[in-house]
């Protein structure tokens, strides 16, 4: 299984609902949060996102709070 990550941003009402569906589902993720993190903004965009979440796990990369494909990852 890919390791999951969540690019972040503080106030972000889809980070915190994306989180607490992995967190209830028993899924591993490292969180990336870019307000701490400004150098991994550029990555974020790279995979052609402008906002968060942005989750990535393997090939699979998609944005905002997406439950159906959220337990397709884990």
């Amino acid at each position: 299984m890919a390791t999951i990550t969540i690019f972040s941003k503080n106030n972000c009402m889809q980070c915190k609902m994306t989180k607490k569906f992995l967190e209830k589902e028993g899924a591993d993720f490292v969180e990336i949060n870019i307000d701490e993190h400004p150098e991994k903004i550029d990555y974020v965009k790279s995979l052609g996102f402008t906002s968060a979440p942005v989750i990535e796990a393997g090939d699979i990369v998609f944005s905002g709070f997406q439950p159906n494909k959220l337990k397709e990852i884990i």
